[in-house]
């Protein structure tokens, strides 16, 4: 039990079990495509891997080889070295694969019972490995059983069932359907229930299943039936599977109600009265009963004879046709015939009462003959009908009266007595000849019976009818008439298969095969959708999708059976409804949006398109910020995308914000996207000078420095980024004995002496430098002052000190520092011969102030690291032409103490 627990559990996961006998079991669903795992021979078998082996001692490779490549063989690939079984290209088809209700065995490509104790739906594949080499040799036994899954829709074996109920049957009448839908799914997949989409209020559907689980839909009547009232109910029965989601099949059911003999025969009228001259010739005829029994076939055959009260002279003087209800005179009536003959006749149905009508007729005795009226037909006539094609000439002749006195004493006219298209006129040159003829078409449509008499009469007033019945037969001349030429119909999307849209109705105003019409798709129908052809049920057998086509138009065709067939088309526009099957789709994934810092607030940064294909409120979308609602917000009408606030690229240089996109169906659908947005740099920061760090700091120089010797350094940074902090240094301002004596580089802010310094250079020299950045469309600045004191040593600083409060007289020279500077190659002046033995004598006399000058310059360089790494502490001086010292904060470096 455990292994049958293990064998069907979960959709596409495959377990095993291994035994000594070398079996391995797994289970998967039918239809997975290539590559799933279905389980790893060498795991389950728990033999050695390359993995797992001792190094010191390595065992021959493991090698799995299928024993047979038949059927079972195609639908998995085994690997040799790792033993994982997978499921090949060949798709696994269970319902192809395996006999229905029955445990079927795939091996070798043979499909037999298996013995084993699975249930009786698993559908097994057999598989023979051997496991090499000679150390693990084995033959393993695979068995796989196929899962069934929901594939395969419920399918009837006509596509027309046709059943019939009599139309007594009693209220719970149970009918079995000869023909149950069938479904190659197995268990809660197969076919679970039926329906009828229109039970009339008198029907509906039960199911039973038998002990080998078929199931087999009844119908069962829940009203009274009467075929006279209805004689045919046209339906669909639906079958329906147990599938997530499920499928369903569909066939149209024809339910015939059969008659039974409920029905007796029944005259129109009860009493008939007839005048007969007694000089009739025999033959005559005398009158026609009809009675008229609703039942159909034998039920509602009638037969006519007389009441035993009816007297034999009666009988012995008119013959009664039994089977048409004629009456004629059938002997000569003498002259002591009763004057008055009262016929009582019965008309029988089987098993019914006989219906009664009495027929009165009065002999008249004439001392003369009458006239004689003598037809000769030229249309179709028997008894007394004529039979005449409707649409026929006009002027068609049907018949010749000839009108005489037998005794050939008195002059006889003739007239036409009756309604109907018909004119009877003397035929020329003959004396006494009268031709019956039509005077327009006949219509069977408008009248299928004429009854018309030629009536003659001679001068004595005595006068004689001749009736004749004109029969007007059917042609085919009426085309078949849809009851609404646009039919326009409506069905949601995603509809289900073989879905019911309408029932046409067309009629036909022929008679008997002419009026019946079959219905027929126009060529410009798609193939999805189908007419029935007898019953005019219109379908469609695919699920359709608004957002692909919404609206369609074609037409169909009512085509009678007549010769030649006649036709007659109508238009259907069908109209699919939405429903809320599409998730808003933005535009792109991703939005990139770039904005300029200190863009301002509420300005419209970029616009999020997004579009639904529904319609209507399932198609409206709404937009909102799931993060960084604080900051940003979305127009939701129109997708502008706007901040709040204005935003600093100093403070944060990007933002990831995800929009959801939520539809107006219900449930709703939704969507989201990521939209990145960078902010560009403006040039908004001036330089922040971080070296020197005050203006009243200073610098010892002494006059033994070396031209090109580096000095010092100003040091700066911006916020900003790209060209807009791309910094360079220029001195605008210079002060002291020989100030040009000092230069800055403007890239590096480096300060170097340019030239040797002699005994009148000593003194404090100030510069203002200008730190500019290369910002677009203007360059900010900051300045600050560099302050050189030249001088062996420091003896009195409160003096330098005061010299620094001093606000200094410095013109400014407005140059712009050029970053990109090109080698220059300096000219050498001669010098006068004083300064060089000056500078000698104080190299020679000074070797150690020397020394001790460059172990200065070094504790000066470190004490510049320390100074950049300090940002806090800054001073900015504006450059406004002549500088107010007094005005800044003081705050001297203390680099001094030698």
């Amino acid at each position: 039990h455990l292994l049958l627990f293990l064998l069907f559990v979960g959709p596409f996961n495959c377990f095993a079990s291994y035994s000594r006998a070398t079996e391995l079991f797994y289970s998967l669903n039918e239809g997975l495509p290539a590559g799933v795992l279905i389980g790893s021979l060498a795991r389950d078998l728990r033999l050695p891997t390359a993995a797992g082996q001792h190094p010191a001692a390595p065992q021959p490779p493991l090698s799995f080889t299928l024993a047979s490549h038949g059927l079972g063989g195609q639908y998995v690939q085994l690997d040799n070295r790792s033993g994982e079984l997978h499921t090949s290209a060949v798709e696994i088809d269970r319902e192809a694969l395996c006999v229905e209700s029955s445990e079927a065995t795939v091996f070798g490509g043979a499909a037999a019972v298996s013995s084993s104790s699975l249930s009786s739906e698993s559908c097994l594949l057999l598989l023979d490995v051997l496991v090499l080499p000679q150390e693990y040799f084995r033959l393993v036994k695979v068995k796989i059983a196929i899962r069934d899954v929901n594939d395969n829709a419920p399918r009837f074996p006509v596509p027309h069932i046709r059943l019939s109920v009599p139309e007594n049957a009693p209220v719970n009448t149970r009918l079995a359907i000869e023909h149950p839908a069938f479904d190659p799914d197995v268990g809660t997949n197969g076919v679970q229930t039926y329906r009828l989409r229109d039970n009339y209020g008198v029907f509906t559907l039960d199911v039973e299943e038998n002990e080998s689980g078929e199931r087999t839909p009844y119908l069962i009547v829940m009203g009274a039936l009467d075929r006279e009232k209805r004689e045919e109910y046209v339906t669909v029965i639906v079958a329906e599977d147990g599938g997530t989601p499920p499928l369903v099949g569909s066939a149209t059911l024809t339910i015939g109600i059969s008659d039974i003999n409920d029905n007796c025969p029944q005259f129109s009228d009860s009493q008939l009265n007839v005048t007969l001259y007694g000089n009739s010739s025999l033959g005559t005829h005398v009158a026609t009963v009809h009675a008229v029994d609703m039942d159909l076939g034998s039920n509602a055959q009638i037969t006519y004879s007389y009441s035993q009260k009816v007297l034999q002279p009666s009988r012995d003087l008119f013959h009664l046709d039994e089977s048409t209800g004629v009456i004629r005179l059938s002997s000569k009536v003498e002259g002591d015939a009763p004057k008055l003959h009262r016929l009582i006749i019965l008309g029988n149905g089987p098993g019914c009462i006989p219906a009664v009508i009495t027929v009165l007729v009065t002999i008249i005795k004439v001392m003369m003959r009458p006239p004689e009226v003598v037809p000769r037909f030229i249309a179709n006539e028997a008894e007394g009908v004529v039979y005449l094609k409707e649409l026929e000439p006009v002027n068609t002749p049907i018949a010749f009266f000839t009108i005489k006195d037998p005794d050939e004493k008195y002059k006889v006219n003739c007239y036409l007595d009756g309604d109907g298209p018909f004119r009877l006129s003397p035929y020329k040159p003959y004396n006494n000849e009268y031709l019956l003829e039509t005077t327009k078409p006949l219509d069977y449509e408008t009248q299928q019976l004429y009854e018309i008499s030629v009536v003659a009469w001679n001068s004595e007033g005595f006068r004689v009818n001749k009736i004749i019945k004109v029969q007007v037969l059917d042609d085919n001349d009426n085309s078949p008439v849809f009851s609404q030429q646009l039919i326009e119909l409506s069905i949601e999307e995603n509809n289900v298969p073989n879905a019911f849209l309408t029932k046409l109705h067309a009629t036909d105003a022929d008679s008997g095969e002419r009026g019946q019409v079959s219905y027929f798709l126009g060529p410009d129908a798609p193939s999805y959708f189908a007419l029935d052809k007898t019953t005019g049920v219109l379908t469609v057998s695919t699920q359709l999708d608004r957002e692909e086509k919404e609206k369609y138009r074609y037409t169909v065709k009512a085509v009678d059976s007549g010769f030649p067939p006649r036709e007659s088309i109508a238009t259907v526009t069908i109209t699919v409804l939405d429903k809320n099957d599409n998730s808003p789709r933005f535009i792109n994934k991703d939005f990139s949006f770039f904005v300029p810092e200190n863009f301002p607030g509420f300005g419209e940064i970029g616009v999020i398109s997004v579009t639904d294909a529904d319609a209507g409120k399932n198609g409206w979308v709404a937009l909102s910020v799931l993060n960084g609602s604080d900051i940003f917000v979305i127009d939701t009408g129109k997708g502008v995308l706007r901040a709040k606030v204005s935003l600093d690229r100093e403070q944060q240089s990007s933002y990831i914000l995800w929009i959801e996109a939520v539809d107006g169906g219900d449930p709703a659908l939704s969507s989201t996207a990521k939209i990145t947005i960078l902010l560009l740099d403006i040039n908004d920061n001036p330089p922040l000078v971080l070296f020197p760090q005050s203006n009243m700091s200073y610098l010892l120089v002494l006059p033994s420095t070396l031209p090109g010797s580096p000095i010092t350094e100003v040091y700066a940074v911006d916020k900003d980024t790209g060209m807009n902090a791309v910094i360079a240094y220029s001195i605008i301002g210079r002060r002291g004995p020989r100030p040009e004596s000092f230069r800055i580089d403007p890239k590096t802010g480096n300060i170097t002496l340019e030239e040797s310094l002699m005994q009148n250079d000593y003194g404090l020299y100030r510069l203002l430098v200008k730190v500019s950045d290369h910002g677009y469309p203007e360059p900010l600045h900051s300045t600050v002052m560099v302050n050189l004191f030249v001088n062996d040593t420091v003896s009195n600083e409160s003096y330098i000190e005061s010299l620094l409060r001093k606000e200094p007289d410095i013109s400014i020279e407005e140059k712009q520092p050029q970053i990109s500077i090109e080698p220059t190659h300096k000219k050498m002046e001669s010098a006068s011969c004083m300064p060089t033995l000056v500078v000698l004598s104080v190299i020679s006399l000074g070797s150690i102030t020397l020394v001790t000058g460059m172990s200065i310059y070094i504790c000066v360089r470190k004490g510049k690291k320390h100074h950049r790494a300090d940002e806090n502490l800054e001073v900015q001086i504006p450059l406004n032409g002549r500088i107010n010292l007094h005005m800044l904060e003081k705050k001297p470096v203390e680099i001094s103490n030698i």
